[in-house]
């Protein structure tokens, strides 16, 4: 969002106000000035030319103008003590003034130019033919605007510095939106992807048990039947991908709803008993959380269909005090795990986008899927 400006800054920026009463000071200073001695006329002039190369190169040559700022400064403190008026001090102290408050120069460089100038200011006293008092009063009076001015500059920094933060911000909050717009899309097409290859994946094993009673039993009226469920799995394939991407934009409503309903679509398409629990205290979690275990439960059950089809499949989801897990348990008999397989990298991704672990094994002839994500 863009930062509102004050009234003054839509009429004119302030740093350009303040060259422009600047150079009118400098030059009324100048023509109100009195003075008989050629050398002291040359230093005012020398250091009015240096003014008007500030202003008119001071924001594209910001160190040059600097410098060209400090000689305009102590060139005319050079006449201080042979001065016949106060022109001399005055055409110091404004320079000074506009010097001290420089942001590009160091506090260093400000106060050594302040300090030349107040030691020029004592130092040339004895040819003025006045009091030591004199003297050291237009130093104070050097001192007072050198300190103000620094002041005024601490002001400038820290604006500086705070529209740098601002843009710095600016610039990490889109790229923080840019990050997670990309790992929204990576979501989605992983889901999508998931929910395409298990709805594929369920209409191969319809199409082959269609092709064997055709080809083996001759029945065609079990084989209309597995391609009318066939048909019922490519709708329900679709509209998953629609409720997958749905479920990335929104929180769904209960992980154990759509748990208990994956398996009963599971039980009501493969005909195999598949036994749903929840224990624990069910609470929210966030959507890719709850996308990833849907996802993992439902590679699961396609690969138990796949691999082992009529046996029983165990669904168990527990919520502890700090993670949510998921297992899932099948029998299996031995060849089947020595092949790999089972989709396993796609379900491990999928949970490490959402800070889950998975973990699978095989033991005594049950094959035992376990995915876990945190609170």
């Amino acid at each position: 969002m863009e930062q509102k400006r004050s009234l003054p800054d839509t009429i004119a920026p302030g740093w350009l106000v303040v060259q422009v009463f600047g150079t009118l000071f400098v030059i009324i200073t100048l023509v109100t000035a009195r003075e008989s001695a050629l050398w002291i006329w040359a230093l005012y002039g020398v250091s009015a030319a240096c003014w008007l190369l500030f202003v008119a190169l001071d924001r594209s040559r910001p160190r040059l103008t600097a410098g060209l700022l400090a000689a305009a400064t102590l060139l005319p403190a050079v006449a201080l003590g042979a001065a016949e008026d106060s022109t001399a001090l005055l055409l110091t102290a404004i320079v000074l003034g506009r010097f001290a408050a420089l942001a590009t120069p160091s506090v260093a460089a400000i106060v050594g130019v302040g300090a030349g100038t107040m030691a020029l200011a004592i130092l040339t006293w004895p040819i003025s033919g006045e009091t030591p008092v004199g003297a050291f009063g237009q130093a104070l009076v050097l001192l007072a605007i050198t300190l103000v001015g620094v002041n005024h500059r601490q002001h400038v920094v820290r604006r500086e510095q705070a529209e740098r933060l601002l843009e710095q911000t600016r610039l990490a909050q889109a790229e923080q939106a840019r990050a997670a717009a990309l790992d929204e899309r990576t979501r989605i097409a992983r889901e999508i992807h998931d929910v395409l290859a298990h709805s594929l994946g369920a209409l191969g094993v319809q199409l082959e048990l269609a092709e064997a009673l055709l080809a083996e039993k001759n029945d065609v009226t079990g084989a209309l039947a597995t391609v009318r469920r066939s048909r019922g799995l490519a709708a329900d394939g679709l509209a998953e991908a629609r409720a997958a991407v749905a479920a990335l934009r929104q929180d769904i409503p209960s992980l154990a709803d759509a748990l208990a309903t994956l398996a009963e679509v599971h039980r009501r398409d493969h005909r195999s008993p598949v036994d749903f629990r929840a224990d624990g205290i069910p609470r929210g979690l966030s959507s890719a959380a709850t996308v990833s275990l849907v996802g993992t439960a439902r590679e699961a059950l396609t690969n138990a269909a796949k691999h082992a089809p009529d046996a029983p499949v165990s669904m168990t989801l527990d919520f502890t005090a700090d993670v949510v897990r998921l297992r899932v348990r099948n029998p299996l008999p031995a060849e089947v795990p020595a092949k790999g397989g089972f989709g396993l990298t796609g379900m491990r991704e999928r949970l490490a986008l959402a800070g889950g672990t998975l973990d699978s094994g095989y033991e005594e002839g049950i094959w035992q899927v376990t995915a876990e994500v945190p609170e």
